[in-house]
């Protein structure tokens, strides 16, 4: 995700509904992980209505001046949480006024990677509800997003990570990204390539799925040579994606995906098979874009 010399920041999105929890942490842990800066970003929105019968609403400027008010104090509050977690983190904070969505979209540009929280809500909820921010930010993002749930799920040792592979160029960077994450913590990594039948069941299907193992073994070896000190898995499934990968990131630190490929990965940031994911999946997902989204 980085390279020597690159001191691009972590971005984390915090708001008032979502508090101070495994977000915030997941970032300031990463930026201490990576010696890299990290911003805390608060979008404070514009005033929306919220006085009914006859009271008063009060002018623009006294609205705006609270709003401004609460996410100063919210974000003097993130500040004072990474100080106590990672003293040594180098830490600036972002109040922009604006929709969340461009506000986090606009700061992938020059960013690590952004990070953002639940809000409490149901996965589904907070995923797909109209208070959102995960599937617009990742639509369009420049860098790695990272949806962190709240709270904090239970991992298992030896840790490992889990990254869906689809045989195409577009998850190169996912699987980059995963053996990173892997090699920073000390974890394993299992490399999944989901096999999902077609409607029309082939009479001998173990000619393709040897096919997608060799491809599988080729994305993977390069990157390990890189990382010999991750202990690497890799393994063709056969099933439906989602349900795959959600099973195997029951106790993972990470699921990493990409969001182009083919198969079943086909247009994974607004198909079907990335949001089920992000339903589904049990522990931080890491929505990695292809190389040609970031350029």
């Amino acid at each position: 995700m980085n390279r020597a010399g690159d001191r691009r920041p972590i971005v984390v999105g915090v708001a008032p509904d979502s508090g101070l929890g495994t977000a915030l942490g997941w970032a300031a842990d990463e930026a201490a992980r990576r010696r890299l800066p990290l911003r805390v970003v608060h979008a404070e929105g514009v005033p929306t209505r919220g006085y009914r019968g006859r009271e008063v609403p009060p002018s623009w400027e006294e609205w705006n001046a609270s709003l401004h008010k609460a996410g100063r104090h919210l974000l003097d509050e993130a500040m004072g949480f990474v100080a106590a977690r990672h003293p040594d983190v180098e830490t600036d904070t972002l109040l922009a006024e604006g929709d969340s969505v461009w506000v986090l979209r606009e700061q992938s540009r020059e960013a690590q990677a952004v990070v953002l929280g639940s809000q409490h809500l149901s996965r589904a909820q907070e995923v797909f509800g109209s208070a959102s921010v995960a599937v617009p930010v990742m639509a369009h993002a420049r860098c790695p997003v990272v949806v962190v749930p709240e709270p904090e799920h239970t991992t298992r040792e030896p840790a490992y990570f889990v990254v869906g592979v689809d045989g195409s160029e577009h998850c190169g960077p996912a699987v980059d990204l995963a053996f990173e994450e892997a090699a920073l913590r000390g974890a394993g990594l299992r490399a999944l390539y989901v096999w999902q039948p077609g409607p029309l069941r082939i009479f001998d299907e173990y000619e393709p799925q040897q096919e997608d193992r060799r491809l599988l073994s080729e994305i993977v070896a390069g990157r390990h040579t890189r990382y010999p000190e991750v202990e690497l898995r890799h393994e063709l499934v056969v099933g439906h994606p989602v349900q795959v990968l959600a099973e195997a990131s029951a106790h993972a630190l990470g699921l990493v995906v990409g969001t182009r490929g083919r198969g079943g990965f086909t247009g994974m940031l607004l198909g079907s098979v990335s949001q089920g994911v992000l339903h589904h999946a049990r522990c931080p997902v890491l929505v990695v874009p292809s190389a040609a989204a970031t350029a």
